[in-house]
């Protein structure tokens, strides 16, 4: 559906699209990604096939597509908060995560502060106009963020990495911005200084302060135009001194989870995509019980949702996603937090699950 958006944004605003694209590799960047181990005859590649169908002879799309649109947005508005600062004796201290929605999450850890994949625009599409719009407002401007020390991006789709989002950081924080091998280009299109680009293949990793932030594999695809998987995703690891957060990008369920566990775990807690999933499309996008699933595979404790409640990007209903990752958490014992939009969750003291997504449906 994201992409059937795109295309139609390109076609009904074109003068919007140029920008938005990105950047094309050349030079230098081209030549690292040709040396990468996951490139070749012309693109990236994960460990194993993950072709996509929609073709199902029992499956009637069109109906759903039509018929089930009631139920892929919430009855009334989603809560939002405004995340309370952390006491300054306890920035040191403390593990937290504030969800803004969607995949957008500040990571605090050990004094330093890490946001990953923020999207603050209306769509997320090539265009103003066409396209998958919020749900629900961000709970903060980019301009109230605190002070960043690395925005991290997962991969290139536009609900993972927004221009308009990218310029208002340039703008507003001096942090660095940690991607995928490839995603440079579009950041250098943009206007971010080559020095506050860091691009890392899987396995690399670069150190922020006091943090190492590791990019690691994932099971998905990139592309913003026609051309698809010219530049890697990741999923990524925050490693301080003694706490370590993961966090999945996009991905299907693969072996690679119980690999990253056994490199990288144990995890204090795991951010992971549970929406946007669908059967035609098993292998680049997890269902909630293979999110709990990759959760354990990680050696994660706290797990917290993200990729969720946001954009509709599928056709599952909006509260889904959460009403059966509580489910399989509860049945395999895992430790869950669901913060709404703008919540601040301490991660050794995380809020109980109260099922207030269920009062919007």
């Amino acid at each position: 559906m994201a992409g059937v958006a795109a295309l139609a944004g390109v076609a009904w605003a074109g003068r919007d699209v140029p920008a938005q694209l990105g950047g094309r590799l050349t030079g230098a960047r081209l030549a690292r990604v040709a040396r990468s181990p996951q490139f070749r005859d012309g693109t990236f590649h994960n460990p194993t096939s993950t072709r996509t169908t929609v073709a199902d002879p029992g499956r009637n799309l069109l109906k759903e597509l039509v018929f089930g649109k009631h139920r892929r947005r919430p009855g009334r508005a989603v809560p939002l908060l405004r995340p309370a600062d952390p006491a300054p004796e306890d920035t040191t201290r403390e593990l937290g995560i504030v969800w803004y929605g969607h995949a957008s999450a500040l990571i605090e850890i050990e004094g330093h502060r890490v946001l990953v994949d923020p999207v603050w625009s209306d769509r997320c599409s090539p265009s103003a106009r066409i396209g998958p719009r919020r749900i629900h407002r961000p709970p903060v401007r980019l301009d109230e963020l605190p002070r960043l020390d690395a925005i991290l991006i997962s991969h290139d789709h536009y609900d993972h990495l927004d221009l308009a989002t990218v310029r208002g950081l340039l703008v507003h924080q001096p942090a660095p911005f940690l991607v995928p091998l490839g995603v440079g280009a579009h950041l250098d299109r943009w206007g971010v200084p080559e020095e506050r680009i860091v691009e890392l293949d899987w396995s690399e990793s670069h150190r922020v302060g006091g943090l190492t932030v590791t990019a690691t594999a994932a099971q998905h695809f990139s592309g913003r135009g026609l051309r698809r998987d010219a530049t890697l995703w990741s999923s990524w690891v925050v490693a301080g001194t003694h706490r370590k957060i993961f966090y999945t990008g996009d991905s299907g369920y693969f072996d690679g989870y119980a690999e990253i566990g056994t490199e990288h775990g144990p995890f204090d807690v795991t951010l992971m995509q549970i929406g946007a999933y669908d059967r035609a499309w098993p292998s680049i996008h997890m269902f909630p019980e293979e999110a709990v699933a990759a959760h354990l595979d990680l050696r994660g404790d706290l797990l917290v949702p993200v990729h969720w409640a946001t954009f509709n990007l599928a056709l599952h209903d909006w509260s889904e996603p959460v009403d059966r990752l509580w489910t399989e958490a509860k049945a395999r014992d895992v430790r869950l937090a669901v913060p709404r939009p703008g919540e601040r969750v301490v991660v050794d003291d995380p809020p109980p699950v109260d099922g207030w997504w269920q009062a919007l449906t």
